[in-house]
Protein backbone atom coordinates (compact mmCIF):
# COMPACT_ATOMS: atom_id res chain seq x y z
CA UNK A 1 0.00 0.00 0.00
CA UNK A 2 1.25 3.79 -0.96
CA UNK A 3 1.66 5.83 2.14
CA UNK A 4 0.27 9.69 1.56
CA UNK A 5 2.46 12.63 1.33
CA UNK A 6 1.22 15.04 3.77
CA UNK A 7 2.31 18.27 2.66
CA UNK A 8 2.87 21.07 4.99
CA UNK A 9 -0.18 23.22 4.28
CA UNK A 10 -2.01 20.06 5.33
CA UNK A 11 -0.58 19.86 8.44
CA UNK A 12 -1.40 23.43 9.28
CA UNK A 13 -4.84 23.07 8.30
CA UNK A 14 -4.97 19.62 10.11
CA UNK A 15 -4.08 21.92 13.16
CA UNK A 16 -6.05 24.35 13.14
CA UNK A 17 -9.06 21.79 12.78
CA UNK A 18 -7.76 20.30 15.95
CA UNK A 19 -7.41 23.37 18.09
CA UNK A 20 -10.63 24.83 16.97
CA UNK A 21 -12.61 21.58 18.25
CA UNK A 22 -10.43 21.75 21.48
CA UNK A 23 -11.97 25.51 21.45
CA UNK A 24 -15.35 24.55 21.34
CA UNK A 25 -15.21 21.95 23.14
CA UNK A 26 -13.70 23.96 26.00
CA UNK A 27 -16.34 26.80 25.32
CA UNK A 28 -19.14 23.84 25.85
CA UNK A 29 -17.89 22.34 29.04
CA UNK A 30 -17.37 26.47 30.51
CA UNK A 31 -20.91 26.97 29.87
CA UNK A 32 -22.35 23.72 30.95
CA UNK A 33 -20.61 24.05 34.23
CA UNK A 34 -21.93 28.26 34.36
CA UNK A 35 -25.81 26.87 33.58
CA UNK A 36 -25.32 24.15 36.23
CA UNK A 37 -23.88 26.41 38.69
CA UNK A 38 -26.65 29.04 38.19
CA UNK A 39 -29.57 26.35 38.55
CA UNK A 40 -28.15 25.02 41.76
CA UNK A 41 -28.18 28.39 43.88
CA UNK A 42 -31.48 28.92 45.58
CA UNK A 43 -31.87 31.69 47.97
CA UNK A 44 -32.62 30.16 51.26
CA UNK A 45 -35.34 31.82 53.35
CA UNK A 46 -35.65 31.91 57.21
CA UNK A 47 -39.26 30.55 58.27
CA UNK A 48 -41.66 33.66 59.59
CA UNK A 49 -42.17 32.89 63.03
CA UNK A 50 -45.66 34.63 64.99
CA UNK A 51 -45.77 35.83 68.53
CA UNK A 52 -48.47 33.28 68.35
CA UNK A 53 -45.88 30.64 67.49
CA UNK A 54 -43.83 31.48 70.33
CA UNK A 55 -46.51 31.46 72.41
CA UNK A 56 -47.88 28.01 71.61
CA UNK A 57 -43.83 26.71 71.91
CA UNK A 58 -43.72 28.86 75.33
CA UNK A 59 -46.57 26.70 76.61
CA UNK A 60 -44.96 23.31 75.57
CA UNK A 61 -41.87 24.31 77.18
CA UNK A 62 -43.54 25.16 80.67
CA UNK A 63 -45.54 22.13 80.38
CA UNK A 64 -42.27 20.28 80.06
CA UNK A 65 -40.65 21.96 82.88
CA UNK A 66 -43.62 21.96 85.47
CA UNK A 67 -43.90 17.92 84.90
CA UNK A 68 -40.20 17.55 85.42
CA UNK A 69 -40.21 19.54 88.31
CA UNK A 70 -37.08 22.09 87.05
CA UNK A 71 -36.94 25.59 88.58
CA UNK A 72 -37.92 28.57 86.02
CA UNK A 73 -40.13 31.12 84.58
CA UNK A 74 -42.45 32.51 81.96
CA UNK A 75 -39.52 34.84 80.66
CA UNK A 76 -37.55 32.10 80.07
CA UNK A 77 -39.55 29.69 78.79
CA UNK A 78 -40.54 32.83 76.14
CA UNK A 79 -37.02 32.88 75.36
CA UNK A 80 -36.28 29.30 75.16
CA UNK A 81 -39.28 29.07 72.62
CA UNK A 82 -37.94 32.46 70.46
CA UNK A 83 -34.80 31.05 70.33
CA UNK A 84 -35.73 27.18 68.65
CA UNK A 85 -38.53 28.44 66.30
CA UNK A 86 -35.80 30.93 65.05
CA UNK A 87 -32.95 28.17 64.50
CA UNK A 88 -35.84 26.44 62.93
CA UNK A 89 -36.06 23.53 65.55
Amino acid sequence: MATKKVTPAAAKTTAKKAAAKKATAKKATTKKATTKAKTTRTKKTKPVVTEADIRQRAQEIYNARVASGEPGDENTDWLKAEEQLKAGK
